[in-house]
């Protein structure tokens, strides 16, 4: 097991009844290690380290050998072959593919074993020693966009084996299913029906078997010639490979058991909304060529050492499987399990951990000139004096800002913060007429029905509410002007009803039901931004679009995508970036918005343009920037820029640009978040964190201005690009004359 109990990752080895004290293994660590792995003789383990260091420790001799070390990341996919004479995994290649490596125990030889135009990963070796399944992408017909002409790929991986010595045979050649019946046989098939049903079945079996011995038979399962290491040709072995017959799929996740293959499909994720097949294990039969569903929706699996079980987490619990088709599980219950914890201790741990990652994954290696160890210390004399685990996080944000960096983040633990209270909002605001003493809905936001984010309760139909209306009880209870109707509101989740009136009257009121929202701040941004659309549209006579793009994720690509192709042929557009949160989409939107136009076409039956590309927007632009447009909100207008595609309106940005990894929870599932890739310009030079982006055109959207319904930056957004549009007018031309091809 890998433990920090020296103060960095090391090895240790302990019985595992517990009856020892744990041997520590390695020493000298001082980076992350990952996942010890047994060799199955036991006597070797492989484990690797956050650099993308591969190692393999002789446990007798506690030698450590490095033997392979990947610059395009970490190591992860190692395995052992049959008695452990060899480690196969994958490495990176210049081009972010992988390739499959070998290392061999024998002669400590690492060797290459495919090539490096394909992305092969998950080697897998067959129990019997004859084949190394791995995965590989190349299904190359790619998914079509239904939003533009363009594709995405999915579906794109296939299972293929290496067959490790020239006389092993093709594990899926041509089948023969004659059967010879000689003499005794035809004396059998006398006898019962049901014996001569079991004969019938054990012939299928041996006509299968005439393909020759492979990974998919248990003959010889145990036979002592498996205890040596097995043996490779590896001259040609690259070109000894055969695909399973399986259609290609999303897969991962693969292991070769006795006669099976297991592995996971996925189906192809999507950007703020479930993807449209859960992930589930298969199982492919080797006998039968058939790939069947073992669990429809999994977590995670694992199995045996021998292959013959298969444990499965679904939703935090466990069942154990056989690992062959058609196999039932067994709940494995963990009640019972409990841990001993002193929080002290753990926060100790925890700031110890912290530390180190910083000091391991921090984007640069020289912490930006400052002493870690110095810091370090200077915060551990803090931890005596910890009371509650948020005061742990208190002191590790304040330890972790001496870096002086965004994106440097501390959150949870194990302390509970209470659930706030529910309010059943109706997307409306509320006003006190003081003369009467009631309330009135003074606004309605109208949202947009058509979309479940921007579901406004009360304009939703069959809802009379009218703005104006006075609102004299809510569910029953009286509404008056000393009270406040949010408290009324509180723990509402099931449908409101609202006792409405055009007069503050109870006379003639109506009651009115509606199914709440529990935030009201998507209806507010979703009028900011029709607000700003209408006033472009109204400033320009239609010419010129606007979108706004709320952040570079889930959110942000679909406003983008939402709003993007209904303006693309306006003359200009206003892309506004003001208060965007950051994500990682700003490639796909630049890469969009940098199309330029190459051609037209014009058919018979269309009197409209079109365009090559297909969806390219030929206008001018502008982006509109603020203090709160961070992290890929930042690194948008700066590459907007970059691009030439307009100026770059507003106030400088928030700079902070070196993004976050998750490398998992702390102990009790704090989670921490370090700096680890810079953004660099093309020359290689930093860029961005630390400054921020500044404008072309320096605009201040003074508060009174704001708050009085002006928007500076957006009307000299605007203005630019107008007057770009005057100088330098960009439209689709006229469908030209018939050409007259009889001259």
């Amino acid at each position: 097991f890998v433990s920090d109990m020296s103060g960095e990752d090391e090895i240790y080895l302990v019985a595992q009844d517990g009856s020892s004290e744990p041997e520590q293994l390695t020493d000298g660590g001082s980076a992350f290690r990952y996942a010890p792995d047994w060799a199955p003789d036991g006597k070797r383990l492989a484990f690797s380290d956050k650099d993308g260091r591969l190692y393999v420790l002789e446990i007798a001799s506690k030698k450590l050998t490095e033997i392979a070390d990947d610059h395009q990341g970490m190591v992860r996919d190692y395995t052992w072959s049959p008695n452990g004479g060899h480690l196969a995994f994958s490495l990176g290649d210049e081009n972010e593919f992988n390739s499959i490596h070998v290392w061999s125990a024998a002669d400590g030889q690492l060797r290459r074993v495919t090539g490096d135009l394909f992305d092969e990963f998950e080697p897998a070796w067959g129990p019997a020693g004859d084949y190394l399944f791995y995965l590989s992408r190349r299904q190359f017909a790619p998914q079509i966009s239904m939003v533009e002409w363009n594709y995405a790929g999915n579906r794109s991986i296939g299972i293929f084996a290496l067959a490790l010595r020239d006389d092993v045979e093709n594990p899926f050649g041509p089948e023969s299913d004659e059967v010879t019946i000689d003499g005794d046989e035809a004396d059998d098939d006398k006898k019962g029906d049901s014996e001569a049903g079991d004969n019938k079945a054990d012939k299928k079996k041996d006509a299968k078997g005439k393909k020759g011995k492979t990974d998919a038979s248990d003959e010889d399962s145990d036979d002592e010639s498996k205890k040596d290491y097995i043996t490779i040709d590896f001259d040609g072995l690259h070109d000894r490979v055969t695909q399973v017959p399986v259609s290609a799929d999303n897969y991962a996740g693969l292991s070769a058991v006795d006669g099976h293959l297991l592995y996971v499909t996925f189906g192809a994720p999507f950007y703020g909304r479930q993807s449209y097949d859960d992930v589930k294990l298969h199982v492919f039969s080797f006998e039968d060529r058939e790939a069947s569903t073992l669990v429809d929706s999994i977590d995670g699996y694992t199995h045996s050492a021998d292959g013959k079980k298969v444990l499965v987490e679904q939703d935090g619990s466990f069942q154990l499987f056989d690992a062959k088709p058609k196999a039932t599980g067994d709940s494995v219950s963990t009640r019972g399990l409990v841990v001993d914890l002193v929080p002290a201790e753990e926060w100790e741990q925890i700031f110890g951990e912290v530390w180190r990652r910083f000091r391991d994954f921090f984007y640069v290696e020289n912490m930006h000139g400052y002493d870690w160890q110095a810091i370090g210390d200077q915060y551990r004399a803090l931890l005596p004096h910890v009371a509650h685990r948020s005061d742990l996080n208190y002191v590790i944000s304040e330890m972790i800002s001496e870096l002086s960096i965004g994106h440097a983040y501390i959150q949870g633990g194990d302390y509970e913060v209470p659930d706030r209270a529910p309010v059943g909002l109706p997307g409306a605001s509320f006003e006190l007429d003081a003369a009467n003493g009631r309330y009135r809905i003074a606004h309605i936001m109208h949202g947009s029905n058509e979309e479940s984010r921007y579901r406004s309760p009360l304009t939703e139909v069959g809802v009379d509410a009218k703005e104006g209306d006075y609102v004299l009880a809510i569910d029953g209870v009286d509404l008056v002007g000393t009270d406040n109707p949010y408290r009324l509101l509180q723990h509402k989740t099931d449908p409101v009803t609202l006792t409405l009136n055009a007069t503050p009257s109870s006379e003639g009121a109506r009651q009115v039901t509606y199914q709440p929202i529990r935030s009201e701040g998507s209806l507010r941004y979703l009028e900011w931004v029709n607000h700003n659309r209408q006033k472009v549209d109204e400033m320009t006579d239609g010419k010129v679009g606007y979108l706004h793009i709320p952040d570079m994720g889930a959110n942000g690509i679909r406003e983008f995508i939402k709003w993007y192709y209904p303006q693309i042929r306006k003359q200009g557009l206003v892309v506004d970036v003001r208060s965007n949160g950051g994500g990682n989409v700003s490639q796909w939107i630049i890469e969009r918005l940098d199309s330029k136009l190459l051609g037209t076409r014009f058919g018979r039956i269309s009197e409209s343009v079109r365009t090559y590309p297909a969806a390219v927007f030929h206008g001018h632009m502008a982006c509109l920037l603020n203090e709160t447009s961070a992290s890929d909100g930042d690194i948008f207008p700066y590459r907007f820029r970059k691009a030439g595609l307009g100026p770059l309106i507003g106030k400088r940005s928030w700079g902070g640009v070196v993004g976050i990894s998750g490398r998992g929870p702390l102990i009790d599932g704090g989670q921490v978040f370090v700096p680890e890739t810079g953004t660099n310009d093309a020359d290689g030079k930093w860029a961005i964190e630390g400054h921020g982006v500044d404008p072309d055109i320096e605009v201040e959207n003074d508060p009174k201005l704001v708050i009085a319904g002006g928007d500076p930056q957006l009307e000299r957004g605007v203005a630019e690009i107008m007057a770009k549009i005057e100088a330098e007018p960009l439209t689709l031309p006229e469908r030209p004359a018939d050409p007259v091809k009889t001259e």
